[in-house]
């Protein structure tokens, strides 16, 4: 198994591609700390761990907030005895970010302090955990949109996302030498509820679909595919990357209709 002996730290792990990334490490041999907010989501999705066979262990934490954060990785050494890999995937895109004129200060400051802080707080607590380990890999959950410009206009999302980009490059350059590896997945639009909800308008819906080569969104399951290989051996010379899985988004000029 690919993640054997490995004990993996996944936030927003209660939905989506944590979810699914969650289930994956698990199925892969890693022992999985499951993080999320929201209690219930996160304890089902340690129970569908159990229930295949895997080891797993929840706790509820707002990656916004450092004293939570710190938490969430003591958590990790106090029950499985150390941390190996950190997915950082958390991350919220509300409704009421729009054009740069229209979004509010409170939206760009709470999109702000989930995408962009969470992931700063996860790698300040978490990278000594690693080092502690003897290394790992630190996965941190960017966006296409961090590579160019998105189809809606969605101002704080994408400027919280080109920060997780540029951050992930600093610091997989300053801790390369001391055996961790900092990746930054940018995936295309996910079919989650998240997704599902924010484009329930077919309109758009469609303004969307028209952008992508592909003519569907991503599944949760191929960027939980992504962030494995990130996460195991198998990637050990991958560092400071920009891991596009967006169906053809950034490579196109012109999309097919």
């Amino acid at each position: 198994m690919r993640l054997s002996n490995k004990v993996a730290l996944i936030t927003g792990a209660g939905s989506g591609i944590g979810r699914e990334a969650a289930l994956l490490f698990a199925k892969e041999g890693a022992k999985v700390v499951v993080v999320d907010i929201n209690s219930v989501a996160g304890q089902e999705t340690v129970s569908l761990i159990k229930a295949a066979g895997g080891e797993a262990a929840f706790t509820a934490n707002d990656v916004s907030k450092a004293a939570e954060a710190r938490a969430m990785i003591e958590f990790a050494e106090k029950i499985f005895g150390k941390l190996n890999v950190l997915f950082n995937n958390a991350g919220i895109f509300p409704d009421a970010d729009g054009s740069v004129l229209e979004t509010d200060e409170e939206v760009w400051d709470l999109v702000m302090n989930v995408n962009l802080k969470g992931v700063f707080f996860g790698c300040k607590f978490g990278i000594p955990a690693l080092l502690r380990a003897g290394g790992g890999s630190i996965i941190n959950t960017a966006s296409f949109v961090a590579l160019m410009g998105a189809a809606t206009s969605q101002i704080a999302y994408t400027a919280s996302k080109g920060g997780v980009l540029a951050m992930t490059r600093e610091m997989a350059v300053e801790f390369a030498r001391q055996n961790i590896r900092l990746n930054a997945i940018c995936p295309g639009p996910v079919e989650t509820p998240l997704l599902a909800q924010l484009l329930s308008d077919p309109a758009r819906r469609q303004r969307r679909m028209v952008h992508i080569p592909m003519g569907r969104l991503a599944r949760a399951t191929e960027v939980a595919q992504a962030a494995l290989f990130l996460a195991s051996d198998e990637s050990a010379y991958v560092n400071g990357a920009t891991f596009t899985v967006d169906g053809g988004i950034t490579a196109a000029y012109v999309t097919p209709e």
